[in-house]
């Protein structure tokens, strides 16, 4: 397994909650409240780790221009990481 899968394989593995909300991503797009309903996540934190999981390139925002009902889903580097995970 080459290293940067390794290491953000590690980096999700480092938070349950960023793991929650990879597998909730896992099941299709998803608003944020979605996600913060079905982990039992605050929604103030789902923002927080979206954001930063958008950073590391785990997820995508599809309409990032909107300011409510952004749509997010996981991008390539999300899916690989959670399937090893899995």
């Amino acid at each position: 397994m080459e290293k940067e899968i390794i290491e953000h394989v590690a980096y999700i593995k480092s938070s349950k909650n960023r793991y929650k909300v990879l597998k909730s991503l896992n099941k299709g797009m998803k608003i944020p409240s979605e996600i913060a309903s079905e982990t039992d996540i605050r929604l103030n934190h789902i923002s927080a780790l979206l954001k930063d999981l958008k950073e590391h390139n785990f997820v995508l925002c599809l309409n990032e221009e909107d300011s409510k009902g952004r749509m997010y889903v996981l991008t390539d580097t999300g899916k690989t990481v959670l399937n090893i995970l899995q």
